[in-house]
């Protein structure tokens, strides 16, 4: 049967996608008819493809690529998209192709929880902030391949940072400052930066907070590592951005504007570099050992980010897009993107519950007139319980909306037909998923398809997905029918595959994580299956190294937590379900674990009433053996992942060495004392 479906475009041969689509017919001689047909083309033609994305989006390059890849080339090792072409990632978000841009228009607005200190930046302030940033950095010794290093928040100094960097070819990587120390060293210590910019103190949940202390700890460590220089920029006037005491430490300091207004008064100039220069290192999770540090290309990142945000998001001049995350998160560099297509920036640091409770976004949305609001599945479903609808506060203004994106954890599909009733019912909603690996997306939104309950709606042009076996043998992965649970992979190389991991062993540690499993495809982790008929439509299960396969049926973990959600979120705050199969067990015990909403007691009554659900809406297979209270809290990474798998070694039995990414360390504690007692 079918899941509801809740939306469709009213004018579909207006997109952009359309558009494309129309383009390949006239080129090739091609009568596709729809996005199933347009997909299809995209992963059995990849060179052609990709080659027509490239002109059709518009990448500015000063010297044309010679191929687009290799004839037969495997996605590993790693191939050479768009050899011989040369051309600057920053120079494509400052000065979008293709797009007409009025100088004086707003290209980025930062806003906090303190309402007074909204700023605009036009498109000319913007280009010259990094004019004199990169003229700066360049002054400062900073070339091509030097890492530049952010513990920063969401704002347009962070914004300057990292285009400045890039248009160096110069390496940026971002860290949130609400990460600990320990968090921040296990990431810079490995890519060795030369400069760091550091926020001198961030505002979160009404509360101002000094960064100060963490950044002297930091600066201490990283200049064992090479770290030259600091740049503290003062978001909190009212707090001391510590100069003196990083000078004390025998390294260079100074603050944002003093470091700009140093810069020599030079033009703003573009390295023109390979498709493949690394622009940024994002960070695996790292849940049992140091994080591994992801190194993504210039080119790869701005062709896909630029399909997705064009053709599958219909982005132009006239889209505004907030993306509620970090920096740390990949959706911030996803985000900035939309730069490219002359879309402005909303960049928010904050809680998502100040000023003004929970209305504190919509409001936001509302005054900014935003098009393109993204966010987690856990924001969404919090709305939902707490019964939240925008849409009936008479205040607010959401007509501006087009689209709300969901990503981090699958949402559930009674949170998607509550967004429509939250919001207006003419939205693009759209449950993504990609992730950090491939810093874009595999699940992607599509202005052609209908929005079914539950479902991510399509897999994006040009990767070439599949759901195979969790069981195969590693020579050979066996598709599973559509319909049916299996892991995520993709069996064609795509631009956005990653260059390398950075360090010693890069090139082993990146082939380990991603082709070790099903060697010559890449193997995501996801669990996944594949809606029959679709155009690669997915609904998210878990991730498959903790699926959940109690008497050999196997399910995930966010089938549960969609019960939760549904029937339970007004008692039940949080929850990890994992399996639990120690050395002397015959079979895998499914154990749901509960953090309780404030006000609420978790007792034998819930608890059956728990397994009572999950028996009549899913089935007896499907019912925990263990449910219970976790007493130290649902383990998460920074990012504000649940860290299932650490969670499932620990009740197994196994030996788990956790570093500073866990969040929480107490609620891992308590699991391996929870596990003793019920050895």
């Amino acid at each position: 049967m079918a899941a509801a479906e809740l939306w469709r475009h009213q004018h579909p041969e207006e997109t952009p996608m359309w558009r494309f689509l129309e383009h390949v017919n006239a080129k090739y001689g091609l009568s596709l008819h729809d996005y199933l047909e347009l997909y299809k083309w995209s992963v059995e033609n990849v060179a052609d493809f990709w080659g027509e994305v490239w002109h059709f989006v518009g990448i500015k390059a000063s010297r044309p690529f010679d191929e687009v890849l290799p004839p037969n080339a495997p996605m590993f090792p790693r191939p050479d998209f768009f050899a011989g072409a040369r051309l600057n990632f920053a120079e494509n978000l400052l000065f979008p192709p293709n797009v007409d841009v009025d100088d004086s228009a707003t290209a980025v607005i930062t806003a906090t929880e303190n309402e007074s200190h909204l700023t605009e930046t036009s498109w000319a302030d913007l280009r010259d902030q990094v004019r004199r940033c990169s003229n700066a950095l360049r002054a400062a010794g900073v070339k091509e391949n030097s890492v530049v290093a952010g513990f920063v928040a969401n704002h347009v100094q962070t914004l300057v940072a990292l285009l400045s960097a890039a248009s160096l070819g110069a390496i940026w990587t971002g860290i949130s400052p609400d990460s600990g120390v320990s968090a921040v060293l296990d990431r810079l210590a490995q890519i060795r930066p030369q400069v760091l910019f550091a926020d001198n103190a961030t505002l979160y949940n009404g509360k101002e907070w000094s960064s100060k202390a963490k950044t002297l700890d930091i600066v201490t460590e990283l200049k064992k590592h090479g770290l030259e220089r600091v740049i503290v920029v003062k978001g909190l006037k009212n707090i001391e951005a510590g100069l003196e005491e990083i000078h004390a430490l025998g390294v260079q300091a100074e603050e944002y504007e003093t470091f700009l207004s140093s810069a020599p008064d030079a033009p703003l100039v573009f390295a023109q570099l390979p498709p493949a220069h690394p622009l940024y290192v994002l960070y695996s999770s790292g849940t049992t050992g140091l994080p591994k540090a992801i190194v993504h290309t210039a080119a790869g990142t701005l062709l896909q980010h630029k399909k997705e945000h064009f053709l599958h998001g219909s982005l132009s001049p006239t889209s505004r897009m907030l993306y509620y995350t970090t920096t740390s998160w990949m959706m911030h560099h996803w985000s900035v993107s939309a730069l490219a297509c002359g879309a402005s920036l909303v960049l928010y640091s904050g809680s998502p519950f100040k000023p003004h409770g929970y209305s504190s976004l919509p409001r936001l949305l509302s005054s900014l007139r935003v098009t393109h609001f993204g966010t987690s599945a856990a924001y969404l479903t919090t709305l939902e319980a707490n019964n939240v609808r925008p849409i009936a506060d008479p205040t607010l203004d959401l007509s501006a909306l087009e689209a709300i994106y969901s990503t981090a954890s699958p949402l559930p599909p009674s949170t998607f037909a509550f967004v429509y009733e939250a919001f207006p019912s003419n939205i693009n909603l759209a449950s993504i998923t990609g992730g950090t690996d491939i810093i874009s997306l595999f699940g992607a939104p599509c202005p052609l398809l209908p929005v079914r309950a539950g479902e991510v709606q399509c897999a994006g042009l040009g990767m070439a997905i599949d759901v195979v076996d969790s069981a195969s043998a590693p020579e050979d992965p066996r598709p599973v029918p559509d319909g049916e649970p299996g892991d995520l992979v993709c069996t064609k190389p795509f631009p956005c595959q990653p260059l390398t991991f950075f360090g010693p062993n890069g090139e082993e540690k990146y082939r380990a994580a991603y082709f070790e499993r099903f060697p010559g495809i890449w193997h995501h982790g996801d669990f996944v299956r594949r809606v029959p008929g679709s155009a690669g439509a997915l609904v998210m299960l878990g991730r498959s190294d903790g699926v959940l396969k109690p008497s050999g049926v196997r399910f995930g973990s966010a089938e549960i937590y969609n019960i939760l959600t549904r029937f339970f979120a007004g008692e039940v705050d949080d929850a990890v379900c994992v399996g639990r199969r120690r050395p002397e067990d015959r079979d895998e015990t499914v154990c749901l674990f509960v953090t309780m909403a404030e006000g609420k007691t978790f007792d034998e009554g819930l608890r059956s009433r728990i397994a009572d659900t999950v028996r009549r809406e899913l089935s007896p297979r499907h019912v925990p053996g263990v449910i219970e209270e976790a007493g130290g809290g649902v383990p998460k990474t920074a990012n504000g992942k649940k860290i299932e798998v650490a969670v499932k070694q620990i009740l197994s039995g196994m030996e788990v060495r956790t570093n500073a990414s866990v969040a929480n360390p107490e609620a891992l504690d308590w699991f391996r004392e929870w596990a003793k007692r019920n050895a």
